[in-house]
């Protein structure tokens, strides 16, 4: 009976990134970029300049120590980003967390729709 309600869908296969070649450059990148959405999603805040540092150093960590899965950098940053002090802030983990990957998935010409 379930069947006829819904149909079964495929669930969106894992996203990898290529190997990391050059780990701080690529968190250098981020930095920036996540610095120049964060600054314009709502108003330029110091904040800002400490969040995307942050998810910078999780970022550039977790590729040196050979992760490419794109769901589980993402979900190193929310787990560590839940530390950090949001409270001058008008982000938080999961935004951060979203927005990282937004980015990875723009610089890789991935729809972020559909992971295609």
């Amino acid at each position: 009976m379930r069947d006829a309600i819904a149909p079964m869908v495929e669930p969106i296969p894992p996203i990898t990134l290529p190997p990391a070649q050059n780990p701080v450059q690529e968190g250098e990148w981020l930095r920036l970029a996540l610095l120049r959405w964060l600054n314009q999603e709502f108003i330029p805040e110091d904040a800002n300049q400490d969040i995307a540092k942050r998810a910078a150093q999780i970022f550039v960590r977790q590729r040196m120590e050979g992760e490419n899965d794109l769901g589980s950098l993402v979900m190193a940053i929310v787990t560590e980003m839940e530390s950090f002090d949001f409270s001058n802030s008008f982000f938080g983990e999961f935004t951060v967390a979203n927005a990282v990957s937004d980015l990875l998935l723009d610089s890789l010409g991935i729809d972020r729709c559909c992971g295609q």
